[in-house]
């Protein structure tokens, strides 16, 4: 019976597969674009503050990037929904759910990149250059390890005891995971 694919173990057609695969994504998504809008926001409001034209050129080029990526994370993250307005009753799902996870595991990828760049910035105004680059490789490093490495101990793991890994995430934020093994 583990040898099953899982979509045989739900007793699913492809479409149900489909619709369960795309409420699980947006369900994701929605966790991670509630962080991703208040980092957004908190960027957009740092330029009006008192302290910031005192900022020296490397911390505005880190703010501008860092308030871009968070840009760009939110747009990846706000982009299965549009796609499926989009594509609605074509029978476009599988399609839908395809480019969907593609899109949230490269938000995921820029969303590593704004909280590195967030933190670098934050900490380097507050303690100084090496203690906010220390702080982004940090912050960086834990999101590699928590978001890349360990899914994939976890996969290797459930392959040893011969457990099937049929949940979650099938990339790793830089998009370098398996085939998707999600039904």
């Amino acid at each position: 019976m583990a040898d099953r694919p899982h979509h045989e173990l739900r007793n699913e057609t492809p479409l149900e597969r489909a619709d369960r695969n795309f409420a699980e994504l947006l369900q994701e998504v929605r966790v991670t674009q509630a962080g991703v809008q208040i980092l957004f926001a908190f960027l957009l409001t740092l330029a009006f503050t008192q302290r910031f034209p005192d900022i020296d050129a490397f911390q505005r080029t880190t703010y501008v990037i860092t308030l871009l990526l968070s840009m760009l994370a939110a747009v990846l993250f706000t982009a299965p929904a549009a796609l499926h307005r989009s594509l609605f009753q074509q029978n476009a799902k599988p399609v839908i759910v395809q480019v969907s996870s593609r899109l949230a595991s490269a938000g995921l990828a820029v969303l590593m990149l704004a909280f590195t760049g967030s933190v670098l910035l934050v900490v380097d105004v507050t303690l100084g250059r090496a203690a906010g680059i220390a702080a982004g490789a940090g912050t960086m490093a834990a999101c590699v390890l928590l978001w890349g490495v360990l899914p994939r101990l976890v996969r290797r793991t459930s392959v040893r005891t011969d457990q099937p890994v049929t949940e979650g995430p099938t990339e790793t934020p830089g998009g370098r995971g398996r085939k998707s093994s999600e039904d």
